[in-house]
């Protein structure tokens, strides 16, 4: 079986059965009841036959009586030769035309009981026939039977859950951490096993992504870590940029602890900071950058920065004597005092650079120390330095190069379009995930060529904009194996990042994670014991006008309206309306209630996107482990349905059973930390199917 193509991002798992549960199997003909010659049919024709003879061989027996006795008579001479003869002769008569209509009598009864025994000769000829053609059947259904059993039981039932064609970027809405790190481990794996490289951005100060990690050095590939504000001295995003695009990037963190900085505000520290770095020979660090600063806004001693190295004594005076002590020149004093309070927290950054090797995956993440106006200034650097990195390069194939943005809300809106306007120039796959949903990301979800992505959202406002962004229809369903998985996973850390820039180049394991994902489902097996029946519910209201004239010219009028979650309500009115008429009505609901949002499971995903057919709304599993199952395959569902029939036709019965069962070797490996089971399931046999009535003869 061909694999899932390397040109989109898989998300996660579907559960889905194509072949659906044969049922019990066919029951074998019972033979119907041989037809028989009924003997007491026979006995009473014999009977009818002998009353009817009866007269005829009293008849023959006094002919016989009298023609013996008048010939002994006659011969002995008591009795006239003449008349003796006669009367000899007569009975001879008697007993010739009786004796005849006995011997005719008795050969119509055997006539008719040979026509008898030859009609029940054919009937029974008729039944072997037809229970031969009956077993014929049989055979040919409990074959059908069997295939369809073996599909069903080695069929495929995880199915991958990818990025539709043309999306470019997939929004991420809600989650646990738990949550992230399964689905970022399940979409990393799946890029690095196509070749593609993974940048991701850490801002959620809870190591989400070691997981990954774990994957990644099990794969045999030595990931790149950063973790800030320790790597700071380490990182080279950000350094070597020009004038401009350097005094842009600093501009932008500037104002990133104001809710939007305005056009104006932009231009001024761009413009400051454009000076400052002609000032230092047009090249400049970001520490260079926060020394002008300070000797600009005449913080501190400049002596220092410059014993230091930061800046020479000779650009300090140029920097001193650059504005004067007016009224607009003191405004650009204490903004370049605003600038410097602000950039100082970055001015470690690329001042102690090492050769790093390149590698596929590459994680800058937030330390547990940074603080809420660092996690902030940090979070928009690392974002907009990015941002220019890419701009730079040229166009790719689609998700070749997937970038992860992990609390992306903390980032503000315009920060967000940049980065995904030039993600979507360079065909860079952008994946970013948001705790809750700010006005700014309501913004924004889905806007474009986009796919938005639900996981759980505990907070009720959260939850109420999500069920409204998925919208109304039938209500949408949930199973069992991935609730199980959201049971027994939990959400705590219990470890960080390990840099792999410094001394030490361990990690320790990010948390635990229970088995019961192996053993969870009560079937023995948990690829076959995922379904999540979905209560996907509607109510239905109907409503019913009739009223008709009667001779005291008065009508009734009654109506019933009834829904499945409210129950059935009748009421009744009368009227002097002459109408009739029928009327139906039916109300929607939210396709995702706000409830079941608030309790998704840790790994359950709802992904909706806009497709040729339109919206489709997909439940998807991101558990990594599910990879690993026999049952699981890369390919989508859709791809599975658009296969040739003779590539999806069941297998045979007791014909490569064992190849089917065996997966074909799809899957890809599980990765470290994820279990599944191997167990087989018991068979979920279904209703039998409808009882043949083998005795019923056919016309």
């Amino acid at each position: 079986m061909t694999s899932s193509r390397a040109d989109r991002l898989r998300l996660g798992y579907q559960y889905a059965t194509p072949y659906p549960e044969p049922g019990s199997p066919p029951r074998r003909p019972t033979p119907p009841e041989q037809e028989r010659l009924n003997p007491d049919w026979a006995a009473a024709q014999r009977r009818e036959e002998s009353l009817l003879n009866r007269p005829l061989k009293a008849a023959f027996a006094v002919a016989i009586v009298i023609g013996l006795t008048a010939f002994a008579l006659g011969a002995v001479g008591w009795l006239d030769v003449l008349l003796a003869g006669l009367a000899a002769i007569c009975c001879a008569l008697i007993v010739a035309v009786s004796g005849y209509a006995i011997w005719q009598g008795e050969r119509a009864l055997r006539s008719r009981l040979a026509d008898e025994r030859a009609r029940v000769g054919k009937i029974r000829a008729a039944q072997e026939s037809r229970l031969y053609a009956w077993q014929a059947e049989h055979a040919a259904r409990v074959l059908q039977w069997q295939a369809l059993r073996v599909a069903y039981e080695h069929q495929k039932r995880w199915y991958a859950v990818c990025a539709p064609d043309g999306v470019h970027r997939v929004d991420v809405v809600g989650g646990t951490l738990s949550g992230w790190s399964a689905m970022l481990t399940t979409a990393g794996a799946n890029r690095l096993a196509a070749g593609g490289e993974i940048t991701v951005l850490d801002l959620s100060e809870g190591s989400v992504a070691l997981d990954l990690l774990g994957f990644a050095r099990a794969s045999g590939v030595d990931p790149l870590v950063w973790v800030l504000p320790d790597d700071l001295p380490r990182l080279d995003l950000g350094t070597g940029l020009g004038k401009e695009a350097l005094a842009d990037l600093l501009s932008l963190v500037a104002s990133v602890t104001e809710e939007q900085g305005s056009a104006r505000d932009l231009s001024l520290d761009n413009a400051i900071l454009e000076r400052v770095i002609d000032a230092l020979g047009g090249q400049a660090t970001v520490a260079s950058v926060v020394a002008a600063l300070r000797a600009l806004a005449q913080v501190g001693d400049p002596r220092d920065d410059v014993a230091a190295g930061l800046i020479t004594a000779g650009q300090a005076d140029m920097l001193t004597a650059m504005f004067g002590r007016g009224a607009t020149d003191r405004v650009v004093l204490d903004r370049a005092w605003v600038l410097e309070s602000q950039l100082r927290k970055l001015a470690p950054v690329g001042t102690a650079l090492v050769p790093l090797p390149r590698s596929a995956v590459r994680v800058v993440a937030l330390g547990k120390r940074v603080g809420a106006v660092g996690s902030k200034v940090l979070g928009t650097y690392l974002t907009v330095a990015l941002t220019h990195a890419l701009g730079d390069t040229q166009p790719g194939s689609p998700w070749q190069h997937t970038l992860f943005v992990l609390g992306a809300d903390k980032l503000r809106g315009d920060t967000l379009d940049r980065l995904s306007d030039v993600c979507e120039r360079t065909a860079t796959g952008l994946v970013l995930a948001y705790r809750g949903i700010p006005p700014h990301v309501r913004q924004r979800l889905g806007r474009g060529n986009a796919a938005v992505a639900f996981m759980r959202l505990g907070n009720a406002e959260d939850a109420k904009a999500a069920s409204e962004q998925l919208g109304t229809e039938h209500r949408f369903v949930l199973s069992q194996l991935t609730e199980t998985i959201g049971v027994s996973v939990t959400d705590t850390t219990s470890s960080a990042y390990t840099s792999t820039t410094g001394s030490v180049t361990s990690v320790a394991a990010s948390w635990s994670a229970s088995e019961g994902l192996s053993r969870s489902t009560g079937h023995g097996r948990s690829d076959g014991s995922l379904l999540l029946p979905s209560r996907a519910s509607f109510s239905r209201s109907i409503q019913t006008s009739d009223s008709r004239s009667t001779s005291e010219s008065e009508s009734v009028s009654a109506g019933v309206s009834a829904s499945t979650a409210w129950g059935m309500t009748t009421s009744k009115a009368t009227g002097d309306s002459e109408s009739l008429a029928l009327a139906l009505q039916r109300s929607r609901e939210f396709l995702v209630e706000q409830h079941e949002l608030q309790q998704l499971p840790a790994s359950a995903m709802i992904i909706t996107y806009a497709g040729p057919a339109g919206r489709q709304v997909v439940m998807a599993d991101a558990n990594p482990g599910i990879g690993g199952l026999s049952a699981a395959t890369p390919l989508t569902l859709e791809e599975f349905r658009a296969m040739p029939a003779a590539a999806t036709a069941p297998p045979a019965a007791g014909s490569g059973a064992a190849q089917v069962a065996s997966g074909g070797g799809d899957a890809p490996a599980s990765p470290a930390g994820w279990r599944s089971g191997n167990d087989r399931p018991p068979p979920n046999l279904g209703p039998p199917p409808p009882r043949l009535d083998w005795r019923k003869r056919r016309s």
